[in-house]
Protein backbone atom coordinates (compact mmCIF):
# COMPACT_ATOMS: atom_id res chain seq x y z
CA UNK A 1 0.00 0.00 0.00
CA UNK A 2 2.36 2.06 0.81
CA UNK A 3 4.88 1.67 -2.66
CA UNK A 4 1.40 2.26 -4.53
CA UNK A 5 0.10 5.50 -2.64
CA UNK A 6 3.63 7.18 -2.50
CA UNK A 7 5.29 6.12 -5.96
CA UNK A 8 1.63 6.98 -7.48
CA UNK A 9 1.54 10.79 -6.01
CA UNK A 10 5.35 11.17 -7.13
CA UNK A 11 4.21 9.68 -10.46
CA UNK A 12 1.15 12.24 -10.73
CA UNK A 13 3.16 15.13 -9.97
CA UNK A 14 6.43 13.86 -12.39
CA UNK A 15 3.89 13.41 -15.49
CA UNK A 16 2.46 17.22 -14.51
CA UNK A 17 5.77 18.34 -14.49
CA UNK A 18 6.43 16.95 -18.02
CA UNK A 19 3.33 18.00 -19.23
CA UNK A 20 2.38 21.59 -18.44
CA UNK A 21 5.89 22.32 -16.73
CA UNK A 22 4.34 26.23 -16.65
CA UNK A 23 1.21 25.16 -14.60
CA UNK A 24 3.43 22.89 -11.99
CA UNK A 25 5.95 26.22 -11.09
CA UNK A 26 3.11 28.41 -10.31
CA UNK A 27 1.62 26.11 -8.12
CA UNK A 28 4.65 25.37 -6.35
CA UNK A 29 5.70 28.86 -6.52
CA UNK A 30 2.20 30.19 -4.91
CA UNK A 31 2.85 27.52 -1.71
CA UNK A 32 6.20 29.00 -1.23
CA UNK A 33 5.19 32.25 -0.85
CA UNK A 34 2.16 31.20 1.33
CA UNK A 35 5.22 28.80 3.13
CA UNK A 36 8.01 31.10 3.62
CA UNK A 37 5.82 33.94 5.23
CA UNK A 38 3.64 32.13 7.27
CA UNK A 39 5.86 28.95 7.98
CA UNK A 40 9.43 30.51 8.20
CA UNK A 41 9.87 30.80 11.89
CA UNK A 42 8.68 27.03 12.10
CA UNK A 43 11.33 25.99 10.22
CA UNK A 44 13.68 27.79 12.53
CA UNK A 45 12.66 27.04 15.83
CA UNK A 46 12.42 23.09 15.13
CA UNK A 47 16.30 23.05 13.86
CA UNK A 48 17.50 25.09 16.61
CA UNK A 49 15.48 22.55 18.81
CA UNK A 50 17.14 19.28 17.26
CA UNK A 51 20.45 21.01 17.71
CA UNK A 52 20.03 21.26 21.22
CA UNK A 53 18.38 18.00 21.81
CA UNK A 54 21.53 16.64 19.65
CA UNK A 55 23.93 18.35 22.11
CA UNK A 56 22.26 17.46 25.18
CA UNK A 57 22.20 13.87 24.33
CA UNK A 58 25.49 13.56 23.15
CA UNK A 59 27.22 14.86 26.74
CA UNK A 60 24.52 14.02 29.05
CA UNK A 61 23.81 10.59 31.17
CA UNK A 62 22.26 9.46 28.12
CA UNK A 63 25.16 9.55 25.98
CA UNK A 64 26.34 6.19 27.05
CA UNK A 65 23.16 3.81 25.93
CA UNK A 66 23.78 1.82 22.68
CA UNK A 67 22.25 1.26 19.72
CA UNK A 68 21.64 -2.81 19.96
CA UNK A 69 22.44 -5.03 22.61
CA UNK A 70 25.84 -4.63 24.83
CA UNK A 71 27.49 -7.24 22.52
CA UNK A 72 26.65 -5.82 19.33
CA UNK A 73 29.80 -4.72 17.61
CA UNK A 74 29.67 -1.61 14.46
CA UNK A 75 29.57 -2.98 11.29
CA UNK A 76 31.73 -0.77 9.22
CA UNK A 77 35.10 1.03 10.45
CA UNK A 78 34.73 4.70 11.49
CA UNK A 79 36.42 5.52 8.28
CA UNK A 80 33.69 3.62 6.42
CA UNK A 81 31.16 4.94 8.45
CA UNK A 82 31.85 8.42 7.88
CA UNK A 83 32.33 8.07 4.40
CA UNK A 84 28.91 6.67 3.59
CA UNK A 85 27.25 8.86 5.79
CA UNK A 86 29.20 12.13 4.67
CA UNK A 87 28.30 11.14 0.70
CA UNK A 88 24.86 10.19 1.33
CA UNK A 89 24.42 13.84 3.71
CA UNK A 90 25.81 16.08 1.63
CA UNK A 91 28.06 15.51 -0.98
CA UNK A 92 26.63 17.11 -4.26
CA UNK A 93 25.55 20.22 -2.16
CA UNK A 94 28.77 20.87 -0.49
CA UNK A 95 30.58 20.79 -4.26
CA UNK A 96 27.96 22.62 -5.97
CA UNK A 97 27.79 25.30 -3.19
CA UNK A 98 31.19 25.78 -1.97
CA UNK A 99 32.00 28.60 -4.06
CA UNK A 100 29.07 29.72 -5.60
CA UNK A 101 27.30 30.34 -2.09
CA UNK A 102 29.59 32.72 -0.54
CA UNK A 103 30.22 34.80 -3.67
CA UNK A 104 26.23 34.83 -3.87
CA UNK A 105 26.41 36.34 -0.43
CA UNK A 106 28.85 38.47 -1.24
CA UNK A 107 27.39 40.36 -4.19
CA UNK A 108 23.84 40.13 -1.72
CA UNK A 109 24.32 39.76 1.78
CA UNK A 110 21.91 39.51 4.36
CA UNK A 111 19.83 42.57 5.02
CA UNK A 112 22.00 45.26 6.66
CA UNK A 113 25.04 44.59 5.10
CA UNK A 114 26.11 46.70 2.27
CA UNK A 115 27.46 44.50 -1.28
CA UNK A 116 30.78 43.73 -1.73
CA UNK A 117 32.30 45.28 1.15
CA UNK A 118 34.55 43.14 3.69
CA UNK A 119 31.70 42.98 6.27
CA UNK A 120 29.18 41.22 3.13
CA UNK A 121 32.44 38.93 2.59
CA UNK A 122 32.91 38.09 6.43
CA UNK A 123 28.93 37.50 6.30
CA UNK A 124 29.03 35.61 2.70
CA UNK A 125 31.26 33.37 5.12
CA UNK A 126 29.86 33.29 8.53
CA UNK A 127 26.28 31.54 6.59
CA UNK A 128 27.96 29.76 4.53
CA UNK A 129 29.02 28.06 8.03
CA UNK A 130 25.44 28.87 9.58
CA UNK A 131 23.77 26.66 6.48
CA UNK A 132 26.30 23.73 6.42
CA UNK A 133 27.34 23.60 9.85
CA UNK A 134 25.71 22.16 13.13
CA UNK A 135 21.84 22.81 12.09
CA UNK A 136 21.80 19.96 8.81
CA UNK A 137 23.77 17.65 11.02
CA UNK A 138 21.57 17.99 13.91
CA UNK A 139 18.37 17.58 11.54
CA UNK A 140 19.94 14.17 9.99
CA UNK A 141 21.15 13.14 13.27
CA UNK A 142 17.62 13.27 15.24
CA UNK A 143 15.62 11.09 13.23
CA UNK A 144 18.44 9.15 12.58
CA UNK A 145 18.93 8.40 15.93
CA UNK A 146 15.33 7.79 16.60
CA UNK A 147 15.18 5.88 13.61
CA UNK A 148 18.12 3.60 15.06
CA UNK A 149 17.29 3.23 18.80
CA UNK A 150 13.60 1.98 18.08
CA UNK A 151 15.18 -0.54 15.37
CA UNK A 152 18.12 -1.92 17.48
CA UNK A 153 16.84 -1.57 20.89
CA UNK A 154 13.28 -2.07 20.85
CA UNK A 155 13.55 -4.45 17.84
CA UNK A 156 10.98 -2.23 15.61
CA UNK A 157 10.97 -1.85 11.27
CA UNK A 158 13.18 0.33 9.65
CA UNK A 159 10.53 2.64 9.17
CA UNK A 160 9.75 6.58 10.04
CA UNK A 161 6.35 5.42 11.83
CA UNK A 162 7.87 2.85 14.12
CA UNK A 163 9.53 5.38 16.42
CA UNK A 164 5.77 7.59 16.34
CA UNK A 165 3.75 4.48 17.46
CA UNK A 166 5.72 4.28 20.36
CA UNK A 167 3.89 7.39 21.88
CA UNK A 168 0.97 6.88 24.12
CA UNK A 169 -1.29 8.43 21.58
CA UNK A 170 -4.26 7.18 19.70
CA UNK A 171 -4.06 8.84 16.75
CA UNK A 172 -0.44 8.26 16.62
CA UNK A 173 -0.53 4.53 16.80
CA UNK A 174 -2.53 4.80 13.57
CA UNK A 175 -1.24 7.40 11.91
CA UNK A 176 1.89 5.18 10.38
CA UNK A 177 0.83 4.71 6.75
CA UNK A 178 0.15 8.68 6.54
CA UNK A 179 3.58 9.48 7.72
CA UNK A 180 5.15 6.61 5.69
CA UNK A 181 3.79 8.35 2.53
CA UNK A 182 5.02 12.11 3.87
CA UNK A 183 8.36 10.44 4.30
CA UNK A 184 8.81 8.81 0.96
CA UNK A 185 7.11 11.50 -0.76
CA UNK A 186 9.69 14.11 0.81
CA UNK A 187 12.97 12.09 0.83
CA UNK A 188 11.82 11.39 -3.30
CA UNK A 189 11.61 15.57 -3.65
CA UNK A 190 14.96 15.82 -1.62
CA UNK A 191 16.83 13.81 -3.37
CA UNK A 192 15.62 15.09 -6.80
CA UNK A 193 17.11 18.43 -5.64
CA UNK A 194 20.30 17.23 -5.08
CA UNK A 195 20.38 15.43 -8.04
CA UNK A 196 19.30 18.33 -10.11
CA UNK A 197 21.70 20.29 -8.77
CA UNK A 198 24.21 17.63 -9.51
CA UNK A 199 23.17 17.72 -13.23
CA UNK A 200 23.56 20.90 -13.62
CA UNK A 201 27.29 21.44 -12.19
CA UNK A 202 27.94 17.95 -14.23
CA UNK A 203 26.96 19.83 -17.62
CA UNK A 204 28.80 22.95 -16.96
CA UNK A 205 31.67 20.48 -15.91
CA UNK A 206 31.60 18.66 -19.42
CA UNK A 207 30.95 22.01 -21.19
CA UNK A 208 34.17 23.29 -19.81
CA UNK A 209 36.24 20.13 -20.11
CA UNK A 210 34.50 19.01 -23.66
CA UNK A 211 32.55 21.87 -24.85
CA UNK A 212 29.23 20.10 -23.86
CA UNK A 213 26.57 22.68 -24.66
CA UNK A 214 24.73 23.84 -21.41
CA UNK A 215 21.03 23.15 -22.41
CA UNK A 216 17.96 21.13 -21.03
CA UNK A 217 19.34 17.96 -23.38
CA UNK A 218 22.51 17.93 -22.25
CA UNK A 219 20.89 17.76 -18.22
CA UNK A 220 18.57 15.20 -19.16
CA UNK A 221 21.12 12.99 -20.82
CA UNK A 222 23.56 13.45 -18.06
CA UNK A 223 20.19 12.41 -15.60
CA UNK A 224 19.77 9.40 -17.96
CA UNK A 225 23.12 8.23 -17.76
CA UNK A 226 23.97 8.23 -14.03
CA UNK A 227 20.59 6.96 -12.78
CA UNK A 228 21.72 3.63 -14.90
CA UNK A 229 25.14 3.88 -13.21
CA UNK A 230 23.49 4.67 -9.74
CA UNK A 231 20.59 1.66 -9.70
CA UNK A 232 23.41 -0.90 -10.87
CA UNK A 233 25.46 0.18 -7.82
CA UNK A 234 22.53 0.16 -5.28
CA UNK A 235 21.62 -3.34 -6.93
CA UNK A 236 24.67 -4.92 -5.59
CA UNK A 237 24.02 -3.91 -2.12
CA UNK A 238 25.52 -1.56 0.58
CA UNK A 239 28.16 -3.54 1.59
CA UNK A 240 29.79 -3.67 -1.78
CA UNK A 241 28.59 -0.50 -4.48
CA UNK A 242 27.41 2.23 -1.59
CA UNK A 243 30.40 1.56 0.78
CA UNK A 244 33.13 1.62 -2.37
CA UNK A 245 31.94 4.66 -4.07
CA UNK A 246 31.46 6.31 -0.74
CA UNK A 247 35.26 6.10 0.43
CA UNK A 248 36.45 6.85 -3.37
CA UNK A 249 34.22 9.76 -3.31
CA UNK A 250 35.68 10.84 0.16
CA UNK A 251 39.33 10.61 -0.78
CA UNK A 252 38.49 12.52 -4.25
CA UNK A 253 37.08 15.41 -1.62
CA UNK A 254 40.01 15.24 0.29
CA UNK A 255 42.80 15.52 -2.42
CA UNK A 256 40.46 18.18 -4.52
CA UNK A 257 40.83 20.19 -1.10
CA UNK A 258 44.25 19.58 -0.37
CA UNK A 259 45.33 20.63 -3.98
CA UNK A 260 43.17 24.28 -3.11
CA UNK A 261 44.60 25.04 -0.17
CA UNK A 262 48.53 23.83 -0.83
CA UNK A 263 48.20 25.86 -5.16
CA UNK A 264 45.38 28.53 -3.53
CA UNK A 265 46.13 31.67 -0.99
CA UNK A 266 47.23 29.13 1.99
CA UNK A 267 47.42 32.05 4.81
CA UNK A 268 44.25 33.38 3.98
CA UNK A 269 42.57 30.10 4.20
CA UNK A 270 43.62 29.47 7.20
CA UNK A 271 42.74 33.03 8.07
CA UNK A 272 39.21 33.07 7.17
CA UNK A 273 38.93 29.72 9.02
CA UNK A 274 39.75 30.95 12.31
CA UNK A 275 37.70 34.40 11.66
CA UNK A 276 34.59 32.84 10.38
CA UNK A 277 34.64 29.90 13.24
CA UNK A 278 34.94 32.72 15.63
CA UNK A 279 32.02 34.97 13.91
CA UNK A 280 29.57 31.63 14.30
CA UNK A 281 30.34 31.00 17.18
CA UNK A 282 29.29 34.63 18.64
CA UNK A 283 26.20 34.99 16.29
CA UNK A 284 24.95 31.40 16.75
CA UNK A 285 22.11 32.21 18.24
CA UNK A 286 21.13 35.33 16.41
CA UNK A 287 21.36 33.77 13.25
CA UNK A 288 19.61 30.79 14.58
CA UNK A 289 16.09 32.56 14.80
CA UNK A 290 16.74 35.38 12.14
CA UNK A 291 13.35 36.54 10.68
CA UNK A 292 13.01 40.02 8.93
CA UNK A 293 9.66 40.80 10.40
CA UNK A 294 10.57 45.18 9.79
CA UNK A 295 11.43 44.81 6.26
CA UNK A 296 10.08 43.26 3.13
CA UNK A 297 13.57 40.75 1.85
CA UNK A 298 13.13 37.35 0.43
CA UNK A 299 16.94 36.64 1.75
CA UNK A 300 16.09 34.44 4.83
CA UNK A 301 13.16 32.75 2.71
CA UNK A 302 15.55 32.19 -0.23
CA UNK A 303 19.19 30.88 1.70
CA UNK A 304 17.92 29.79 5.31
CA UNK A 305 14.46 28.43 5.28
CA UNK A 306 15.04 26.67 1.74
CA UNK A 307 18.08 25.06 3.72
CA UNK A 308 16.43 24.08 6.33
CA UNK A 309 13.50 22.82 4.42
CA UNK A 310 16.29 20.98 2.23
CA UNK A 311 17.57 19.23 5.46
CA UNK A 312 14.53 18.28 6.84
CA UNK A 313 13.15 16.87 3.04
CA UNK A 314 16.64 14.71 2.97
CA UNK A 315 16.34 13.71 6.74
CA UNK A 316 14.38 10.27 6.41
CA UNK A 317 16.48 9.41 3.44
CA UNK A 318 19.28 10.33 5.20
CA UNK A 319 18.14 9.30 8.27
CA UNK A 320 17.45 6.06 7.84
CA UNK A 321 20.64 5.43 5.54
CA UNK A 322 22.76 6.19 8.58
CA UNK A 323 20.85 4.49 10.95
CA UNK A 324 21.03 0.88 8.34
CA UNK A 325 25.02 1.48 8.99
CA UNK A 326 25.44 2.43 12.67
CA UNK A 327 24.02 -0.66 14.62
CA UNK A 328 26.65 -1.27 17.53
CA UNK A 329 27.45 1.91 18.37
CA UNK A 330 26.92 4.30 21.42
CA UNK A 331 24.45 7.64 21.01
CA UNK A 332 27.43 9.64 22.04
CA UNK A 333 29.85 8.43 19.58
CA UNK A 334 26.67 8.68 16.83
CA UNK A 335 26.17 12.02 17.35
CA UNK A 336 29.94 13.18 17.80
CA UNK A 337 30.20 11.02 14.07
CA UNK A 338 27.05 12.14 12.51
CA UNK A 339 27.31 16.32 13.88
CA UNK A 340 30.42 17.47 14.80
CA UNK A 341 32.86 15.21 12.28
CA UNK A 342 30.82 16.05 9.38
CA UNK A 343 30.85 19.76 10.70
CA UNK A 344 34.13 20.25 10.91
CA UNK A 345 34.66 18.89 7.58
CA UNK A 346 31.99 21.50 5.60
CA UNK A 347 33.43 24.26 7.64
CA UNK A 348 37.17 22.70 6.25
CA UNK A 349 35.28 22.93 2.63
CA UNK A 350 34.21 26.30 2.68
CA UNK A 351 36.92 28.06 4.23
CA UNK A 352 39.12 26.60 1.27
CA UNK A 353 36.75 27.04 -1.89
CA UNK A 354 34.57 29.62 -0.67
CA UNK A 355 37.95 31.26 1.41
CA UNK A 356 40.15 31.10 -1.86
CA UNK A 357 37.18 32.31 -3.97
CA UNK A 358 36.54 35.68 -2.19
CA UNK A 359 40.35 36.23 -2.05
CA UNK A 360 40.73 35.64 -6.13
CA UNK A 361 37.20 38.00 -6.43
CA UNK A 362 38.53 40.76 -3.81
CA UNK A 363 42.27 40.93 -4.31
CA UNK A 364 42.89 39.72 -7.66
CA UNK A 365 39.85 40.66 -9.50
CA UNK A 366 38.81 37.16 -10.87
CA UNK A 367 35.29 37.94 -12.03
CA UNK A 368 33.61 35.21 -9.97
CA UNK A 369 30.45 37.10 -9.38
CA UNK A 370 29.79 38.00 -12.96
CA UNK A 371 30.20 33.93 -12.74
CA UNK A 372 27.51 33.07 -10.12
CA UNK A 373 25.20 35.99 -11.72
CA UNK A 374 25.10 34.40 -15.35
CA UNK A 375 24.91 30.57 -14.04
CA UNK A 376 25.54 29.64 -10.49
CA UNK A 377 26.58 26.22 -11.58
CA UNK A 378 29.87 27.58 -13.35
CA UNK A 379 31.05 29.47 -10.21
CA UNK A 380 33.93 26.33 -9.15
CA UNK A 381 34.92 25.83 -12.73
CA UNK A 382 35.74 29.64 -12.97
CA UNK A 383 37.79 29.64 -9.58
CA UNK A 384 39.49 26.31 -10.75
CA UNK A 385 40.43 28.36 -14.16
CA UNK A 386 42.65 31.27 -12.22
CA UNK A 387 44.17 28.50 -10.77
CA UNK A 388 47.42 26.76 -11.85
CA UNK A 389 46.23 22.83 -13.05
CA UNK A 390 42.93 24.34 -13.31
CA UNK A 391 41.55 21.84 -16.16
CA UNK A 392 42.89 19.06 -14.29
CA UNK A 393 40.76 20.55 -11.27
CA UNK A 394 38.39 21.07 -13.21
CA UNK A 395 38.22 17.12 -14.62
CA UNK A 396 38.59 15.91 -10.77
CA UNK A 397 36.01 18.39 -9.89
CA UNK A 398 33.53 17.10 -12.53
CA UNK A 399 33.91 13.13 -11.59
CA UNK A 400 33.07 14.18 -8.00
CA UNK A 401 30.47 15.45 -8.91
CA UNK A 402 29.14 12.20 -10.78
CA UNK A 403 30.09 10.03 -8.25
CA UNK A 404 28.32 11.87 -5.56
CA UNK A 405 25.19 11.96 -7.62
CA UNK A 406 25.53 7.93 -7.82
CA UNK A 407 26.26 7.49 -4.28
CA UNK A 408 23.40 9.87 -3.15
CA UNK A 409 21.27 8.14 -5.85
CA UNK A 410 22.04 4.39 -4.98
CA UNK A 411 21.52 5.22 -1.44
CA UNK A 412 18.50 7.03 -1.83
CA UNK A 413 16.98 4.12 -4.10
CA UNK A 414 17.77 1.53 -1.11
CA UNK A 415 16.13 3.61 1.59
CA UNK A 416 13.14 4.27 -0.49
CA UNK A 417 13.07 0.65 -1.02
CA UNK A 418 13.10 0.33 2.73
CA UNK A 419 10.38 2.59 3.30
CA UNK A 420 7.99 1.76 0.63
CA UNK A 421 8.06 -2.29 1.37
CA UNK A 422 7.09 -2.15 5.24
CA UNK A 423 10.79 -1.66 7.02
CA UNK A 424 12.61 -4.94 4.68
CA UNK A 425 16.24 -4.02 5.33
CA UNK A 426 16.97 -5.47 1.83
CA UNK A 427 13.98 -4.41 -0.72
CA UNK A 428 13.75 -6.33 -3.85
CA UNK A 429 16.05 -5.24 -6.85
CA UNK A 430 12.94 -4.56 -9.06
CA UNK A 431 11.42 -2.25 -5.81
CA UNK A 432 15.14 0.19 -6.29
CA UNK A 433 14.83 0.04 -10.02
CA UNK A 434 11.32 1.68 -10.11
CA UNK A 435 12.45 4.21 -7.13
CA UNK A 436 15.44 4.97 -9.01
CA UNK A 437 13.98 5.94 -12.44
CA UNK A 438 11.21 7.86 -10.32
CA UNK A 439 13.84 10.01 -8.40
CA UNK A 440 15.06 10.73 -11.97
CA UNK A 441 11.70 11.54 -13.46
CA UNK A 442 10.94 14.39 -10.57
CA UNK A 443 15.09 16.04 -11.34
CA UNK A 444 13.61 15.98 -14.98
CA UNK A 445 10.92 17.24 -14.22
CA UNK A 446 11.74 20.01 -11.64
CA UNK A 447 14.54 21.14 -14.50
CA UNK A 448 12.33 21.31 -17.56
CA UNK A 449 9.75 23.58 -15.51
CA UNK A 450 11.98 25.75 -13.75
CA UNK A 451 15.31 24.93 -13.23
CA UNK A 452 16.94 25.16 -9.77
CA UNK A 453 14.05 27.77 -8.93
CA UNK A 454 11.60 24.95 -9.43
CA UNK A 455 13.58 22.36 -7.53
CA UNK A 456 14.31 24.46 -4.82
CA UNK A 457 10.54 25.46 -4.58
CA UNK A 458 9.32 22.19 -4.24
CA UNK A 459 11.82 21.33 -1.60
CA UNK A 460 10.46 23.42 0.68
CA UNK A 461 6.98 22.90 -0.42
CA UNK A 462 6.89 19.42 0.50
CA UNK A 463 9.32 19.80 3.79
CA UNK A 464 6.52 21.09 5.81
CA UNK A 465 4.45 18.19 6.81
CA UNK A 466 7.38 16.34 7.72
CA UNK A 467 8.09 19.19 9.65
CA UNK A 468 5.67 18.12 11.90
CA UNK A 469 6.67 14.53 11.74
CA UNK A 470 10.20 15.30 13.35
CA UNK A 471 8.62 16.82 15.94
CA UNK A 472 6.61 14.11 17.08
CA UNK A 473 10.03 11.46 16.31
CA UNK A 474 11.67 13.74 18.25
CA UNK A 475 9.54 13.79 21.20
CA UNK A 476 9.29 10.05 21.21
CA UNK A 477 13.29 9.61 21.39
CA UNK A 478 13.45 11.68 24.23
CA UNK A 479 10.96 9.69 26.28
CA UNK A 480 12.39 6.23 25.05
CA UNK A 481 16.11 7.44 25.65
CA UNK A 482 14.70 7.84 29.40
CA UNK A 483 12.86 5.23 29.69
CA UNK A 484 15.91 2.76 28.51
CA UNK A 485 18.24 4.30 30.94
CA UNK A 486 16.24 4.39 34.25
CA UNK A 487 15.56 0.37 32.93
CA UNK A 488 19.88 0.10 32.70
CA UNK A 489 20.04 1.94 35.98
CA UNK A 490 17.62 -0.15 37.75
CA UNK A 491 19.25 -4.03 36.29
CA UNK A 492 22.76 -2.98 37.49
CA UNK A 493 21.50 -1.78 41.15
CA UNK A 494 20.02 -5.20 41.13
CA UNK A 495 22.58 -6.80 39.93
CA UNK A 496 25.00 -4.82 42.13
CA UNK A 497 22.26 -6.10 45.34
CA UNK A 498 22.58 -9.77 44.41
CA UNK A 499 26.76 -9.25 44.36
CA UNK A 500 26.77 -7.55 47.99
CA UNK A 501 24.04 -10.22 48.82
CA UNK A 502 26.79 -12.98 47.47
CA UNK A 503 30.07 -11.73 49.14
CA UNK A 504 27.96 -11.14 52.57
CA UNK A 505 27.07 -14.38 52.50
CA UNK A 506 29.11 -16.81 54.66
CA UNK A 507 30.70 -19.56 53.03
CA UNK A 508 29.41 -23.12 53.88
CA UNK A 509 31.96 -26.07 55.28
CA UNK A 510 33.40 -27.96 53.90
CA UNK A 511 33.83 -31.66 55.08
CA UNK A 512 37.52 -33.03 55.64
CA UNK A 513 38.44 -36.21 55.62
CA UNK A 514 39.46 -38.12 59.00
CA UNK A 515 42.71 -39.57 58.74
CA UNK A 516 43.91 -42.48 61.33
CA UNK A 517 46.45 -41.40 64.29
Amino acid sequence: MQLILSAGAILAIVLWGLIAPAALLSVFGQALTYITHDFGWLYLWVVLGLVIMAGYLAFSRYGNLKLGAEDDEPEFSVAAWFAMLFAAGMGIGLVFWGVAEPISHYGAPPPGILANTPEAANAAMRYSFFHWGLHPWAVYSIVALAIAFFQFRRGGAALVSTSIEALPWRFAKKSALLVNVLAVIATAFGVAASLGIGALQINSGLSVLFGLPVNDTSQVAIIAVTTALFITSAVTGVTRGIKWLSTINLLLAAALALAVFVIGPTVAIIDTFTNTLGSYLSEFVRMSLRMTPFREDAWVGGWTIFYWAWWVSWSPFVGLFIARVSRGRTIREFIVGTVLAPTLAAFLWFSIFGGTALHLEIWQGVPLAEAVKADVSTALFTMFNALPFGLLMSGVATVLVMVFFVTSGDSATLVLGIMSTGGNPNPPNRVKVIWGLLVAGIAISLLLAGGLKAVQTATIVFALPFTLVILLMALSLWRAVREDWLLEQQQEKRLRRKLRELSATPAAPTATTATAP
